[in-house]
């Protein structure tokens, strides 16, 4: 009965089914703009596919004709072995402290003992506490007192006096020896990004390490700079030339207070292969 089959979506259904009925409502113009419409998301669907699937290969085939990056120099630091320890030096006895100068009261932290050893004992007074500083034992102050150090056993008080530490300590020794900003890797790092290998030792295939020693000071600064063990071929210099642009260290510390610390690095010097 019916020879073909009925596209509701052609045009000329459209205007039959829509005859008489108010087409700017929007139904008749999505239906007449509905094969475009599929078409082109079609497109850009399909677009999408296969830009993520060819994507991977055109970025792995580029990657492929871009230079290899060159080797990273390694660089290496040698650690000294602390001082043994001598079993003939001895700690001298500890000397009693003078007087302070302002009264101390007993006043030591409360100590859990069995009932039968129990001794009742006056706590200080408040009145007592406005005048004295609370301690481990009563002392009577001295109010002439100087304020005094402690020397070493045999001799006697001394008078407080400030002096200035310049002694060059050994990192091993060190309670906190110094660094560079952000660890030893940031360091070789700073050293492998800025070292140029001289012209003359790479064309004579100069290779090895150059032993170099500074002084990290009390402010981070490295200064005494020498070359400890010699390479030559420009290799002495261009290690000077970079450890002079190095940034302020942090300091090594020694009983809280910053001290000048010597330190040594070999500075390799490798021809990629």
């Amino acid at each position: 009965m019916f020879g073909s089959k009925i596209d509701l979506f052609n045009k000329e259904w459209l205007d039959v089914v829509f005859a008489k009925k108010n087409k700017n409502y929007g139904a008749y113009e999505l239906r007449q703009s509905n094969a475009k419409n599929t078409t082109k998301s079609l497109l850009i669907a399909s677009a999408i596919f296969i830009l993520l699937f060819v994507g991977p290969k055109i970025y792995a085939l580029i990657a492929g004709i871009l230079p290899a990056p060159p080797p990273e120099k390694m660089i290496e630091v040698t650690m000294q072995p602390p001082p043994p320890i001598n079993p003939e030096v001895k700690t001298p006895p500890p000397v009693e402290p003078p007087p302070p100068k302002q009264d101390q009261i007993k006043f030591p932290p409360p100590i859990v003992k069995p009932d039968n050893e129990v001794q009742d004992e006056e706590p200080p007074k408040l009145e007592d506490l406005k005048k004295a500083d609370p301690g481990q034992k009563t002392i009577e102050g001295d109010p002439t007192a100087d304020i005094v150090q402690i020397a070493p056993a045999g001799e006697g008080p001394k008078q407080a006096q400030v002096v200035e530490d310049n002694t060059v300590y050994n990192f091993v020794s060190m309670e906190n020896p110094p660094n560079y900003p952000g660890g030893l890797d940031k360091f070789y790092k700073y050293l492998g990004d800025n070292i140029k290998y001289p012209p003359m030792a790479a064309e004579n295939n100069i290779q090895g390490k150059v032993l170099v020693s500074f002084t990290v000071e009390k402010d981070g600064s490295l200064t005494d700079l020498k070359v400890e063990r010699k390479l030559g071929y420009g290799t002495d210099e261009e290690a000077m030339r970079v450890l002079k642009l190095s940034k302020r260290w942090n300091p090594g510390m020694q009983n809280g207070k910053p001290v000048r610390v010597k330190y040594n690095i070999p500075i390799s010097f490798n021809l990629a292969q």
